[in-house]
């Protein structure tokens, strides 16, 4: 029966009142970017002309937005945005810190040079069967999952991100695409798995999948509430996404199955995610839990690094070798979580940054090191100083920061981690760091003797510069090679800038932290400053 004209419902009780901030618009902003660009470029599939310009636009787009959603945070802090107007844990809401802003910028960065990349690399039946479409659609899930203050759409969020790489793993049909997308699958479905059983478990003993309500509850948790049984799922099921030893072996046996642009886009960005939701989920909202298991977390990350490191220095194929060091940098972020203190998360966020810029341009020079050499072998390259000068200083560059060697990217990160592991009395985990770049160095120097400095390849005198046929393959693809080496020389500017000016870069990543391990900014964006949750 309906009720009486003159009967007022408070609407201020359950639904927010107050008209959305314009620099708010932001929190989703990029979610619509590239939902609406995979749809546009889904529609345009058989256009293999204007397709990949078209993606190549969102990307920008994607860029700028971030750059906007990044300063509004600096200037404002902590900023939500929750569904349908509903309150609070009801709504669900979109929740950025610097933390999840800096890193969706990031990671739009190295997916605009990706798509720069693959418009000389990715073939005329691969753009017409998606490889645009997945694109922003992977950006989609990555960004969501930066974005999100709702553990079950973080879940939603690395389902969408999962589905788009399925698509970009198997483009070409090859059977060796076909084997790396079976084991990649597998571990990763198992993963998903574990995430949802804890999710589960999670909404049956809080009942709310809110960030910011369960970092309050979880907090004042009683004793016989089986939060330690929960984490643990959430820390196995993360390490497996992340590709954490000893659940790490998926990695190197199908990245370097795809073709080289994605498997550059997955080296960079998709291990990432999981990190980012282990330091999201067990140090921000269960940091009780990360007590408990802090020696556990810091075996994972120091046999994590160790074990990637010899896994590069073992292999003779270029691609494998930097699937290995994919591993071994997951170890290095670990390391934060392990440690625990502000300064040791703040040196993991910047790792996160500086690998996912140097694993995607590694990726993306071993590309061109293919397009150069007709191979990624080790033992048929040889002479590429002599022949590029300018490709053999961008790759110098790239060896010394994923080294952890100044000045360079890789080299600050390095330093605040082992600073913080020696300030915690984890001299072993500080031994573990230095012990990894160590090997990487050995892996990376063995790159560049082979493939750079001698002449020619394994059993031809130095004196023999020139692989039959390269002359004619650069002749073939010269315009290729210039869009592909600007996307290149793109991210190694980055390099070079956060090795040499990474202050900027460290304010945030250390305002980051500090909202990791004293939510209270958090829960006071979502709740209202002062609200008792």
């Amino acid at each position: 029966m309906a009720g009486s004209a003159d009967h007022k419902v408070d609407l201020s009780q359950a639904m927010i009142m107050e008209p959305v901030a314009a620099g708010d618009w932001f929190v989703i902003t990029p979610i619509v970017i590239t939902m609406i660009g995979g749809s546009l470029c889904l529609m345009y599939r058989k256009n293999t002309a204007v397709q990949p310009w078209l993606g190549l636009v969102f990307l920008a787009l994607l860029v700028i937005s971030n750059m906007f959603l990044l300063a509004h945070v600096l200037e404002n802090g902590v900023v939500t945005m929750v569904m349908g107007r509903w309150l609070p844990p009801f709504g669900i809401a979109f929740t950025v810190d610097q933390v999840g802003a800096l890193l969706c910028l990031i990671a739009s960065l190295v997916a605009f040079a990706g798509g720069l990349y693959a418009i000389a690399d990715i073939r005329k039946t691969q753009r017409r069967y998606g490889f645009f479409p997945f694109l922003l659609l992977l950006m989609t899930g990555v960004s969501g999952a930066f974005l999100t203050g709702d553990i079950f759409n973080l879940y939603v969020w690395f389902e969408v991100l999962l589905i788009a790489s399925f698509g970009l793993m198997i483009l070409g049909s090859e059977k060796v695409q076909i084997d790396g997308a079976v084991k990649y699958a597998l571990l990763n479905l198992v993963a998903t798995t574990l995430f949802l059983i804890a999710t589960a478990y999670v909404y049956g003993v809080f009942g709310t999948l809110n960030m910011a309500d369960l970092a309050a509850k979880a907090a004042v948790a009683e004793d016989n509430i089986p939060i330690l049984t929960i984490g643990c799922l959430y820390v196995l099921a993360f390490s497996m996404k992340a590709a954490a030893f000893p659940v790490n072996f998926w990695l190197p046996a199908s990245y370097h199955t795809p073709n080289v642009v994605v498997s550059a886009i997955f080296a960079g960005l998709l291990t990432k995610v999981g990190v980012y939701a282990l330091l999201r989920i067990v140090v921000m909202i269960m940091p009780g839990v990360q007590g408990e298991v802090t020696v556990l977390l810091g075996w994972i990350a120091g046999l994590t690094m160790v074990v990637g490191a010899l896994g590069a220095l073992a292999q003779s194929d270029l691609r494998r070798m930097l699937g290995f060091m994919v591993v071994s940098g997951i170890g290095a972020m670990f390391v934060g979580a392990a440690v625990g203190t502000t300064e040791a998360l703040s040196g993991a966020v910047l790792y996160a940054v500086h690998s996912i810029i140097v694993m995607t341009a590694l990726y993306l020079a071993v590309g061109i090191i293919a397009r150069i050499c007709g191979e990624t072998d080790l033992r048929k390259l040889g002479g590429l100083y002599r022949f590029d000068h300018g490709f053999a200083a961008l790759f110098f560059v790239l060896m010394l920061a994923i080294s952890g060697l100044p000045p360079f990217s890789g080299f600050w990160p390095k330093v605040i981690l082992v600073k913080a592991s020696l300030e915690t009395e984890s001299e072993w985990l500080a031994f573990a760091i230095l012990l990894s770049g160590f090997l990487t160095t050995l892996a990376m120097g063995r790159v560049w003797l082979h493939a750079f400095w001698r002449g020619g390849t394994e059993g031809i005198g130095d004196g023999m510069l020139e692989i039959p046929g390269r002359q004619a393959r650069l002749a073939f693809a010269l315009d290729d090679q210039r869009v592909m080496m600007t996307a290149l020389f793109g991210l190694v500017l980055l390099v070079v800038y956060l090795g040499l000016m990474p202050e900027s870069v460290m304010s945030v990543t250390l305002q980051g932290a500090e909202g990791l391990t004293d939510p209270a900014t958090y829960i006071g964006s979502v709740f209202g400053e002062g609200a008792s949750k």
